[in-house]
């Protein structure tokens, strides 16, 4: 193994956690690929939580954490506006609390649409005679969307109407649902959808499978995404962006996608390996840190 050990990248729901519950012996296996040298960053496409938030459900199953190496769709966003927005200061976000203050610790002005939606409220049917949105807003860069538990017609409004002024528009990520334990929800891609069928314009999306969340990631431990293992459970979203940077990948059958699924996926879309449990990501990770024989 190099001296400098692997870098794992680590997906959360569906690899390290399914809702409440641990997969059985991953949290072990980070634990183990940790005190080896490896470094682990977690990444995930989910944009509703602070990423400080993951600490203490992650510590609690056992597996080596740190709020620093944990990289999500509103941190890898906040991230890329700093980078590649430099005029960007004031922010509509449509999302929950995660996204707003991921936004605010990266310096910007953050306006939530709830907030501006309630200075157009009008007669009629709401949201279309009461002012413009986009002035409701003060007049904002850009528009972030992620997932809003409270979405309505009038935040779709204010945001369509800051996007259609020439507002910069972002997505967390096009997840077009969310599972929760209960039930599969509307996720963040259909609310995307949306602002971008109502304002014709089309978001740069920032999560998994594009490459930002996984650059992002790979630059928080100083090193470079083509050195990554992807793990995840989604052949989509995490297989798909190990792709975009030149990665390695692992998929882990605890979670969405079949082995089936895997092998009828075009080989160029296909996983590096495939482990059904932790005891065989933890073989797999083993080989794949084995430096190659010399040809």
């Amino acid at each position: 193994m190099p001296a400098t050990g692997l870098l794992l990248l680590v997906d959360l729901d569906g690899v390290l956690y399914r809702g409440a519950s641990p997969v059985p012996g991953v949290a072990e296996v980070l634990a183990g690929r940790a005190r080896a040298g490896d470094d682990i960053v977690y990444v995930t496409n989910n944009s509703m939580w602070y990423r400080a938030e993951y600490v203490d459900r992650i510590a609690g199953m056992g597996a080596p954490v740190t709020a620093d190496r944990i990289v999500s769709s509103p941190r890898a966003t906040a991230l890329y506006l700093v980078d590649h927005a430099p005029s960007v200061s004031h922010v509509l976000t449509v999302g929950a609390s995660g996204l707003d203050r991921e936004l605010e610790d990266a310096g910007f002005r953050v306006t939530r649409a709830g907030d501006a939606a309630e200075h157009i409220r009008g007669g009629g049917v709401e949201g279309t005679d009461g002012g413009n949105g986009w002035d409701a807003a003060g007049r904002p860069d850009a528009v972030v969307v992620g997932l809003d538990p409270k979405f309505d017609y009038l935040r779709l409004t204010v945001a369509t109407d800051c996007v259609r002024a020439g507002a910069r528009f972002v997505a967390t990520n096009r997840d077009p649902v969310y599972p929760t334990e209960r039930a599969v929800r509307p996720g963040a891609g259909a609310i995307v959808a949306a602002v971008e069928a109502a304002s014709g314009i089309t978001a740069t999306s920032i999560g998994k499978p594009e490459p930002y969340l996984l650059e992002e990631a790979a630059r928080t431990v100083g090193r470079e995404p083509a050195e990554a293992v992807m793990i995840g459970d989604n052949l989509g979203t995490d297989v798909g962006a190990a792709v975009a940077v030149g990665a390695r990948s692992v998929l882990m059958l605890t979670g969405v996608t079949t082995r089936a699924d895997a092998e009828s996926a075009p080989v160029e879309h296909r996983p590096t390996a495939i482990a059904a449990d932790a005891a065989e990501l933890a073989r797999v990770l083993e080989a794949l840190g084995r430096p190659a024989r010399p040809t």
